[in-house]
């Protein structure tokens, strides 16, 4: 059952990119972002409440969010700070990339967080680890490459540098994640559940100070059905990937595979929706992104 919700979980994360770049196509990030977000916190609202109101029942039903420290609470706005700014990043460089480049970027994560786990942790990488990360890094000379035939040049794009920022600033947060998660032993959903009221703070504050003043000079923002659904079904995602992770045969590094695999969908989807090129040889480099990640993540 536990491989059904990771699959599950996959599919929500793949339709989340494109709802994502959908919203953003030729429209105004960060009310994008607020409004999207403000989405997830109406959605998880009524675990924050009911877990006060009737404890028992979320308990039972494995959706309870328990009370938190106020030291906890500070973590969770550090937390919201991170994933805010990874989050800024990403939607910028999403709206100007095409989304067949930037899903392959954003799928190598793991590489990202092997480094970070080498360097904080002191962890040592199996040997097929190394050949992952190698293979990786030969991909991404591979994308620039093929960047390049649509105007693209990697080391001068300021959306390919956002991009790069957003998923180095994303494995901070998956780094953060493990010492919130195991040295403090939060709750994923407490996690889950405060960190979006947070970050709808963060996004708050951002948008009405950035945007807001500016709205007249800068791109319009359209409301679109797609930025409800942005919210939507990053919270379904984190919450079937959750009860998923929760069965105790659930082994998390296959769980961990299934959920980077969704670039799969909104790499042919999306590349398909938005009428972008050469595909054909970026579903190649995208392979040999993908089989860098299954030996970093099954080698560990």
């Amino acid at each position: 059952m536990w491989i059904g919700l990771g699959l599950i979980s996959m599919l929500f994360l793949g339709v989340y990119d494109l709802c994502k770049k959908h919203a953003l196509n030729g429209n105004a990030v960060l009310p994008v972002l607020f409004f999207s977000n403000l989405t997830s916190v109406c959605l998880m609202s009524p675990f924050l409440a009911g877990s006060r109101v009737a404890p028992e029942l979320f308990q039972s039903m494995g959706l309870y969010v328990a009370p938190m420290t106020l030291a906890w609470h500070g973590w969770m706005v550090v937390k919201a700070l991170i994933v805010g700014t990874s989050w800024i990043c990403a939607y910028f460089a999403l709206k100007h990339l095409p989304i067949s480049i930037v899903s392959p970027i954003r799928a190598t994560g793991p590489v990202w967080t092997l480094a970070g786990a080498v360097l904080i942790f002191h962890e040592q990488p199996a040997p097929l680890q190394w050949l992952g990360m190698g293979i990786i890094f030969g991909c991404y000379f591979l994308f620039s490459l093929l960047g390049r035939e649509e105007g693209i040049t990697f080391h001068r794009s300021k959306w390919v540098g956002l991009i790069f920022a957003a998923t180095l600033v994303s494995t901070c947060s998956s780094l953060f994640d493990k010492w919130l998660l195991q040295s403090l032993g939060m709750d994923p959903l407490q996690v889950l559940g405060w960190y979006f009221l947070y970050l709808c703070v963060f996004f708050s504050l951002v948008t009405g100070m950035l945007w807001f003043p500016n709205r007249h000079n800068t791109t319009p923002f359209v409301w679109r059905r797609s930025i409800p659904l942005i919210g939507m079904f990053l919270v379904m995602a984190d919450l079937v990937y959750f009860i998923g992770v929760s069965d105790p045969d659930a082994l998390i590094v296959i769980m961990s595979v299934l959920r980077r695999s969704s670039v799969l969908v909104s790499f042919f989807i999306g590349a398909v929706l938005f009428k972008e090129i050469n595909l054909r040889k970026k579903a190649w480099v995208l392979s040999g992104i993908l089989l860098g990640v299954v030996l970093i993540v099954f080698s560990g």
